[in-house]
């Protein structure tokens, strides 16, 4: 039987996806070139990385195989090596905005074909529910890089509850990825909406507490704001140091802004 929520995540995938596509679609091609707010990258690179990312999921979906020895090719461990990947699927833009397309639908036909509980991923293996959840994060952090550069204002949208899911979840990863011990305190994760609903995790009476926007939240956990640009509060020692630490996604530490 089709996972209800797989196939809930995967439309809230497809209508970010569409958004950003609406963005870039419009664009003339030499638009781009130009730099978005992570170094190096212009905006060709950033519907690239989608497109890349896209295409390294669904050969861990589909390929097992294949996907570990991605992991263990030369330089796969190296902190270029997402750059250089990236790389490899520039070209003309409507070279680089076909393969985003086909690719991110051809991943939403394997997710919702495989019968896999787990999936392989780069360190660690996930649902296929979290694996569109993690590729909905980067679709709205990376096209927020892209709104940035652009002077386009991305606001709240109901389909970052997932995010904010994720940030949650990834409380302790974001002090590992950061060198320090994953905390043993539990957190509360409090986030109001324009709607005026409340999005919680965690237990009511957790020690540690975050409370916010959720939109702030997201903006956070993505690293595409500063914590002193976002109304961000915190309760327990733990909690305001995870503001240093915040991180979503998998890897090494991103630049910040």
């Amino acid at each position: 039987m089709p996972d209800p929520t797989l196939a809930r995540v995967l439309a809230d995938l497809a209508a970010e996806s569409a958004d950003l596509d609406r963005i870039v679609a419009a664009l003339p091609a030499d638009d781009f070139s130009r730099p978005t707010p992570a170094p190096g990258w212009t905006i060709a690179h950033q519907i690239a990385h989608l497109a890349w990312t896209d295409w390294i999921a669904l050969t861990a979906v589909t390929d097992p195989d294949a996907f570990l020895a991605q992991l263990s090719a030369p330089g796969a461990t190296d902190p270029g090596f997402v750059d250089r990947a990236t790389e490899t699927f520039l070209g003309p833009p409507q070279e680089v905005l076909y393969r985003w397309r086909k690719g991110r639908a051809d991943l939403a036909t394997a997710l919702t074909a495989t019968t896999a509980s787990k999936v392989l991923w780069f360190g660690t293996s996930m649902s296929p529910t979290s694996m569109v959840t993690a590729r909905l994060m980067e679709t709205w952090a990376h096209g927020l890089d892209v709104a940035d550069t652009l002077g386009i204002e991305r606001g709240f949208t109901p389909r970052l509850r997932h995010v904010a899911h994720l940030g949650y979840r990834t409380i302790g990863h974001g002090f590992m990825a950061h060198g320090r011990p994953r905390p043993a305190a539990e957190f509360r994760v409090e986030l109001s909406t324009p709607d005026g609903s409340l999005w919680t995790f965690g237990p009511d009476d957790a020690p540690e507490q975050i409370s916010g926007p959720a939109l702030d939240f997201c903006l956070l956990v993505t690293q595409r704001r500063h914590p002193d640009e976002l109304a961000i509060k915190t309760t327990g020692p733990v909690a305001t140091e995870w503001l240093e630490v915040a991180q979503a996604f998998a890897g090494p530490p991103g630049a910040k802004r």
